[in-house]
């Protein structure tokens, strides 16, 4: 029994939107940061699924990079959003104003 690619990208779709509508809704920069992280994983997820279909590498190895690049992105900004909340823990995203030095 075999799954048709249809269905991870239907997958990746709703992946995207729970991640997208996330975004927009909350306001916590840490629920926000996983949201974005939700959607990287959809379109990654899509690659996957285009590289399978097409038999072609190229995909995941862009995939790969993508997972390099958000596991720099998670250490950055888990640091400064880590930052932010210990010192206001009510911080939300409209708080701009915490980043002035």
């Amino acid at each position: 029994m075999t799954v048709d690619p249809t269905w991870y990208l239907v997958l990746s779709a709703l992946l995207f939107t729970i991640g997208a509508g996330g975004l927009l809704v909350r306001r916590n920069p840490l629920v926000m940061f996983m949201c974005v992280e939700l959607m990287l994983n959809a379109v990654n997820v899509t690659f996957v699924t285009f590289s399978s279909v097409l038999d072609d590498v190229a995909g995941q190895v862009v995939v790969f990079f993508v997972l390099v690049v958000a596991a720099a992105e998670v250490v950055v900004g888990l640091g400064i959003i880590v930052a932010i909340l210990r010192r206001r823990p009510n911080a939300t995203a409209d708080d701009v104003s915490l980043l002035r030095g």
